[in-house]
């Protein structure tokens, strides 16, 4: 994945890309809360994750792009004010299993470790440390 593509695909799962009809608006991470369906999918957050991998070089700057960052931020803020807060709206009107919040506060966990640690410049071994153990854990299971 190149940064432009990476960038584009940030922008969708943040619902901030300028083309509504594109397919990942719909079905990218933030997209996929509002309205919910009654499923999280996983392979939104390993995306999200190889996002934020291609992004390290640029999330190690001093000065970092204003876009990126208020697109995660959306992510983390969002997902977890959506899905995981006890008045969120998934919640709240009892579309979300506890199980489901309990996998958002995960994914929103490891993800907001990461781009914290990225932002400290702490390099990408420690940001996506508990990231790699999820990836292997889950492999071990299935």
């Amino acid at each position: 994945m190149t940064r432009d593509e990476a960038v584009l695909l940030l922008k969708c799962h943040a619902f901030a890309f300028d083309d509504v009809q594109h397919p990942k608006m719909e079905h990218g991470f933030l997209g996929s809360l509002r309205p919910f369906r009654g499923t999280l999918f996983e392979e939104n957050f390993h995306e999200l994750m190889e996002i934020v991998r291609v992004l390290s070089p640029d999330l190690s700057q001093s000065a970092v792009d204003r876009e990126i960052m208020s697109c995660l931020w959306s992510i983390v803020h969002l997902g977890r004010a959506w899905a995981v807060e006890p008045e969120g709206m998934l919640r709240r009107n009892g579309l979300i299993s506890q199980k489901q919040i309990d996998q958002m506060d995960q994914w929103l966990g490891m993800l907001s470790y990461a781009i914290m640690i990225l932002l400290e410049d702490g390099g990408e071994k420690e940001a996506f440390w508990e990231y790699r153990e999820y990836v292997r854990e889950n492999a071990a299971e299935q």
